[in-house]
């Protein structure tokens, strides 16, 4: 059974820096792609970041290029995602997902199966 589960959501004002973590477990193939996705009231979900586990290839959106940076830590079965400079639009519900057998960084929705619950970042003074 796969779980993803995400940590280090909170309040920080503009300018601010936040790390979201995801653990996940239960997934035995070497093959697979982590994302980290959003979703702010009223708006669709956006792919933010991808990390393939070929690789270690990665894929950032053009609004947080720069700001976000996505790693993994193999050893702990963890993908962290450091978010410096937030800006209150980078308000939103963030949730990690993982695409298994997935060799090529993506962010489309479609190709993710597994889910986390998801982890509130609040960028407001």
């Amino acid at each position: 059974q796969v779980q993803l589960v995400e940590s280090g959501g909170g309040l920080v004002q503009p300018g601010g820096s936040l790390r979201l973590s995801c653990a996940a477990s239960g997934f035995t193939s070497e093959y697979y792609a982590i994302g980290w996705f959003r979703q702010a009231p009223g708006k669709e979900r956006e792919g933010v970041a991808c990390i393939v586990s070929s690789d270690g290839s990665t894929y950032y959106v053009d609004s947080v290029k720069g700001r976000f940076t996505i790693s993994r830590d193999n050893a702990k079965n963890t993908v962290h995602l450091q978010m410096n400079n937030l800006k209150p639009e980078d308000t939103a519900v963030y949730y990690c997902a993982l695409a298994p057998f997935i060799v090529v960084v993506t962010i489309e929705l479609d190709d993710y199966e597994y889910w986390g619950q998801g982890t509130q970042v609040t960028v407001s003074s």
